[in-house]
């Protein structure tokens, strides 16, 4: 298994154990012993790898756009969506070292575990072989997400929200906590908003903030405003 996803990677891994680690859930303990270490030391690792090698991409790409601008784009690239997106472009789903219950339950298609995965192997990929080959594969993978973003003109959801709720006198966004979940090193916000009582969408995030963005943009989505 390790094998294929070296070969869709690029990268023969001169330490083995990384990519083993990087593909192991931490469902993959239960009922054992002596389990092996699970991704998410790795994951907390290239999160910051990750967030390192966009900022660098997107410094480049756009010499002229100010700090706001260039950190809009950045946290649009690195959420829990745009991470299992990459990750099902690599087929890390198939590779990934699940418990049966979790197998069963459709992990291997579940965008946190697939993001979390995806950020271990950016880790463990790091460890193997420095920043070159992390930027390999955040290059090849992340691609499509830099196309996207470039045809799309840039506007931050929580903005045009109170836009659209302001020029119709429906009041101020009300953003509400619903709950938070995952280990202290890689929290996931869940986070409601409203206007009014019959439009509400939630949405998740690492942060407050980056949770209100994607509750935001739920609720443009369902109310058919294109940001």
């Amino acid at each position: 298994m390790s094998g294929a996803l070296e070969s869709v990677l690029g990268w023969r891994f001169a330490k083995p154990l990384l990519l083993t680690e990087a593909l192991t859930h931490s469902s993959a303990a239960e009922g054992r012993r002596h389990a092996a270490p699970d991704n998410e030391r790795l994951e907390f690792l290239g999160d910051r790898v990750l967030g390192l090698l966009l900022a660098e991409r997107l410094y480049q790409l756009y010499p002229t756009a100010p700090e706001s601008a260039l950190a809009l784009r950045l946290n649009s690239l690195v959420n829990r969506q745009a991470c299992a997106r990459a990750a099902r472009r690599a087929e890390i789903g198939l590779h990934l070292v699940l418990s049966r219950a979790e197998e069963q339950a459709g992990g291997r298609d579940k965008d946190t575990i697939l993001a979390d995965a995806c950020e271990a192997l950016i880790a463990a990929l790091y460890l193997d072989g420095g920043l070159s080959a992390a930027r390999g594969f955040v290059d090849r993978f992340w691609q499509a997400e830099l196309d996207a973003q470039a045809e799309q003109p840039l506007r931050d959801a929580k903005t045009a929200l109170q836009e659209w709720a302001a020029a119709r006198g429906r009041g101020v966004p009300v953003y509400v906590v619903l709950g938070r979940e995952g280990p202290d090193h890689a929290p996931v916000f869940c986070v409601d908003v409203s206007i009014g009582p019959e439009h509400h969408a939630s949405g998740e995030g690492r942060s407050k903030r980056d949770a209100e963005r994607a509750a935001a943009h739920a609720l443009l989505d369902c109310l058919g405003v294109s940001l």
